[in-house]
């Protein structure tokens, strides 16, 4: 499972003109996903998007988290993310979950995401939608999670 992190002042997500989703001050998660993913990783990523300590403090410092700073997150689905350009010059995504997967891992992540950040405003984009996003990145910050990495 892959995740980019974005710290923003604002954010939404439309689809056919319309906002499907929308937050003030938080974190854009753009999260991709391969097959083998499960629970142990859902978990992990939630936990560490969570509790990143990526706000600034009073003093200028990113000593806060976004569940500190009462964030909002805001869910996209981005099967791009697990892009292979070994090869050629487009990309192949054979490590990204069939739709028909990825649709259940993405519901079972946001299920979890709401669970872990209890009072914090969790939106979401449409699965498998041709969405627009829109966002104004804070810093600019932007961090990259892989669940293959956290050992």
């Amino acid at each position: 499972m892959k995740v980019i992190i974005q710290r923003v002042s604002h954010a939404s997500v439309s689809v056919n003109q319309s906002t499907v989703g929308a937050i003030k001050t938080g974190l854009l998660l753009l999260v991709g996903f391969e097959a083998e993913d499960n629970t142990e990783d859902y978990e992990w990523i939630g936990n560490k998007i969570i509790n990143l300590r990526i706000f600034n403090d009073s003093n200028g410092i990113m000593n806060l988290s976004c569940k500190e700073i009462n964030g909002g997150l805001l869910v996209v689905s981005q099967f791009t993310l697990h892009a292979s350009t070994k090869k050629g010059n487009r990309p192949s995504y054979l490590l990204a979950s069939p739709p028909t997967v990825a649709k259940k891992q993405y519901e079972t992540f946001i299920d979890r995401l709401k669970q872990l950040a209890h009072e914090m405003k969790v939106e979401q984009g449409i699965f498998g939608a041709d969405m627009k996003v829109e966002l104004l990145n804070d810093g600019p910050v932007t961090i990259v999670l892989d669940s293959k990495n956290k050992v």
